[in-house]
């Protein structure tokens, strides 16, 4: 990508929006000289899909569910998510709390180009509610910290190269909600500055 250029981002998200707002939050501040240009998900009343409206950017949804109530398969609507991620010429794919794996053609067409938060580290707690898992592991006196990690994303879950890392402390006596609340927080830094190491750029 030309360094002159404003990178395009593509956001595939399926929750609250809360790091898509952190991505918006840092291109309003200048950390980051990026657009996003789509937002995609594959539940329709998420409300990072109502984030994205608000601010005038393009979004598309579609279930699983949906899809195969119309006689289609699962590959029917990785073609339907590869072509409409394509068709907006992204320089990078970022997934922010999109809940299904990735299969082809999608890893083929954007390999390289598609990072994933996960809110552990890496090898660790993979899957649905890792900071759950952490938490309960702490709470068995197994572990004292567990952390976030922006990652390539590849065919095995949870599983490609690192691109950032942050490790969290789990304070004794620390409940879920505030380990929750607190890796949230590092979550949104990590990923602007996981987003700028792919694009080439310098943290502002």
């Amino acid at each position: 990508m030309p360094p002159s250029r404003t990178a395009r981002l593509v956001v595939l998200a399926a929750g609250q929006g809360s790091n898509l707002q952190a991505i918006l939050d840092a291109i309003d501040r200048g950390q980051l000289d990026a657009r996003v240009v789509l937002v995609v998900s594959h539940r329709p009343d998420a409300l990072a899909l109502e984030r994205a409206r608000a601010r005038g950017i393009a979004t598309a949804a579609q279930t699983l569910a949906d899809v195969r109530a119309q006689g289609g398969t699962r590959a029917d609507f990785d073609v339907w998510l590869t072509q409409t991620v394509a068709a907006a010429h992204p320089d990078l794919v970022v997934c922010a709390g999109w809940m299904l794996i990735l299969g082809e053609p999608f890893l083929g067409t954007f390999s390289g180009r598609a990072i994933n938060l996960h809110p552990a580290l890496p090898g660790a707690f993979i899957g649905k509610d890792a900071i759950g898992q952490a938490w309960q592991a702490a709470q068995r006196g197994e572990i004292s910290r567990t952390g976030v990690m922006v990652h390539e994303v590849v065919a095995a879950l949870d599983a490609g190269a690192p691109v950032a890392v942050e490790p969290v402390p789990i304070a004794p006596g620390e409940t879920l909600d505030a380990l929750t609340a607190r890796m949230h927080a590092a979550e949104h830094g990590l990923l602007v500055r996981a987003i700028a190491a792919k694009l080439g750029q310098p943290i502002r």
